[in-house]
């Protein structure tokens, strides 16, 4: 299953000018708002904190392995130019064409939810550090100018709409289902004899990524078309729901 290294702004001088607070705090917000999502999805991150920097968040990752880095800010137009600019630009590295790829499937799905669907565009940059420099396929996503008090109302009255977009383009990235969030639940494995397989898609031809025998401990975040989202142990994968028994 995927995971994913998830970079909300550190940002916090950068005021919103509906006085909500800064880049930092409502990034980080809408970080919060993915995590169902993302956890129904079976998507697992490694997420930075707000006393880190760009830097450091780039440093950290690449101290693992992660299968893409999300970057999360929001923009401005610049000193002289304050307010005058609307709009999402979804950046990638030049050259990656996994980065690409996700920048404009990442593009495409938000012009579904922004307001200005024509003002959603991808670029390609080597001046960001936060595209250039993970070792793994990246795009940063400035969302809405913050100097604009349209698009810093937009954001904040629109976290969750955000965060289920954001995801969905992170399972289309994948090539997973998008599953809805459910109230957590923990199961047992309910087989008769041999074990219960935990796979990478919902599907019989999935990578099987665990054996999980009759009478082990589950928790349940998603469920589609007969399969759960499982997490299991360290694993996280899909489990034909009729052998997960739910209180």
């Amino acid at each position: 299953m995927p995971i994913i290294y998830l970079s909300p702004s550190t940002q916090e001088w950068n005021a919103y000018v509906t006085g909500s607070g800064s880049e930092e705090y409502n990034m980080n917000l809408l970080a919060d708002a993915m995590t169902p999502y993302l956890l129904s999805n079976g998507i697992q991150f490694t997420r930075n904190t707000p006393d880190m920097t760009a830097a450091s968040s780039i440093r950290q990752a690449n101290q693992g392995y992660y299968d893409f880095y999300l970057a999360l800010h929001s923009n401005a137009s610049g000193e002289g130019r304050y307010g005058e600019n609307r709009g999402i630009i979804v950046f990638y590295y030049p050259g990656s064409a996994e980065g690409q790829r996700a920048a404009e499937i990442f593009a495409k799905n938000l012009r579904d939810v922004y307001p200005l669907p024509g003002k959603v565009r991808t670029q390609s940059t080597t001046a960001l550090g936060e595209v250039r420099q993970p070792k793994f396929p990246a795009v940063l996503i400035e969302i809405g100018y913050h100097d604009n008090y349209a698009d810093a109302a937009w954001v904040e009255s629109h976290m969750d709409v955000l965060a289920q977009n954001l995801v969905l383009s992170l399972t289309e990235y994948f090539g997973l289902p998008f599953i809805w969030p459910m109230e957590v639940r923990y199961g047992t494995v309910a087989v008769e004899s041999g074990t219960l397989n935990l796979r990478s898609y919902p599907s019989d031809s999935g990578t099987v990524l665990a054996n999980m025998s009759g009478g082990a401990s589950v928790s349940v975040y998603g469920e589609w078309r007969g399969w759960y989202v499982v997490h299991y142990g360290i694993y996280v994968g899909y489990a034909a729901a009729a052998y997960i028994l739910l209180p």
